[in-house]
């Protein structure tokens, strides 16, 4: 299997599969000497990972990171990270009905057609278990790119959204409700209807927004190499991702150039940024914001048809552990993401000009 690194400079490299012995990557690039706060690792963490709250997988994992090497007396050593998180709470039994069978919307029939054989132990690699690795490296890479500051949230839970400017948002409230929603009334609202379709056998799908502060001028390579298409990349290949904007997104196909310019102060920084802060692919200091949309779980406790790798027609229901709603525990992960190719990309800059 191929496609499991990711970054030009700073690279992460993962591993494992949602049931075996562990997950875990190896981070190569990252400068040495940098002081790493390993709570806030830990942190990230723990807003990730499973039965945390009523409205997720209740999956019991601590996912308590393991270093191996890279970082000594509490900071890089400029060699390769090495990381794992053991899994402790796997149920292999609750897969064993899928063991012959496709579950639509999963990557069950494709993988089968690809590799001629599958781990169908809650998906195996295709799980987004494989996502905590992610985490871990970019916690790291967040405290690489201090002061920029990547702030995900809630926007969205199906047709419930939360409305306004993203830049005024008030992110030191964020972990105050299960949905991570920086609204509270919206962030009620989502929750209850999160905590419906669940006693309905269902799932949802929503939106997680991204704002980031504090980027300096001129990270990103033109020409295939654009920061908005990175980042694009990055968010999609996230499990369960659909959909990726930032600025204006598809609104600006609404607009008049006259309406959707930024105009420039006599700072360099604009009077709107309907850019996002990406200019012909670099950044250009201003806020850069994006939305990222996640479709329903595509496992649902309702019968359905599908078919066996016999090509029979046979029924099937969920079984297990799964999420209603994706969207709350994919918020630290599309910040590690963002992080990621910021950090990158911060390096790369480096070699720009003298």
């Amino acid at each position: 299997m191929a496609g499991n690194t990711y970054g030009t400079i700073f690279k992460l490299s993962t591993f494992g599969e949602s049931h075996g012995e562990a997950i875990g990557g190896v981070i190569d690039g990252c400068p040495a000497g940098i002081e790493l706060d390993l709570h806030a690792i830990q942190r990230d963490l723990d807003r990730r990972k499973p039965g945390q709250s009523a409205i997720v997988t209740q999956r019991k994992e601590p996912d308590e990171v393991v270093f191996f090497s890279g970082i000594f007396e509490g900071k890089t050593t400029g060699t390769p990270i090495g990381f794992a998180i053991h899994n402790t709470n796997q149920k292999s039994k609750d897969y064993s009905h899928i063991k012959d069978s496709y579950r639509p919307s999963h990557a069950d029939y494709v993988y089968d057609e690809k590799y001629g054989f599958r781990d169908y132990r809650g998906g195996g690699r295709s799980s987004a278990r494989e996502t905590a690795s992610r985490v871990v490296a970019g916690a790291i890479a967040k405290q690489l790119l201090a002061p920029v500051q990547i702030n995900a949230y809630v926007s969205a839970v199906g047709s419930i959204r939360l409305e306004g400017d993203p830049s005024s948002l008030d992110f030191s409230t964020l972990e105050n409700n299960p949905v991570r929603c920086p609204d509270p009334v919206k962030a009620k609202a989502m929750e209850d209807h999160i905590k419906e379709i669940r006693k309905e056998g269902d799932t949802i799908g929503g939106i997680v927004s991204c704002v980031i502060k504090n980027v300096a001028v001129g990270l990103g390579e033109p020409v295939f190499d654009k920061l908005h298409a990175e980042l694009g990349k990055a968010m999609l290949s996230i499990n369960a991702v659909k959909g990726f904007e930032y600025g204006s997104g598809f609104a600006g196909t609404e607009m008049k150039g006259s309406a959707h310019n930024d105009l420039f102060n006599t700072d360099g920084t604009t009077k709107t940024n309907a850019s996002g802060g990406i200019q012909g692919g670099i950044s250009n200091g201003m806020d850069i914001y994006f939305n990222v949309a996640f479709k329903p779980v595509a496992t649902i406790m309702q019968n359905q048809e599908t078919i066996n790798s016999k090509g029979d027609s046979v029924a099937m229901q969920g079984k297990g552990r799964h999420d209603p709603c994706v969207v709350p525990r994919a918020v630290p992960i599309v910040e590690a993401m963002a992080a990621l190719v910021l950090a990158d990309f911060m390096l790369i800059k480096r070699t720009n000009k003298i």
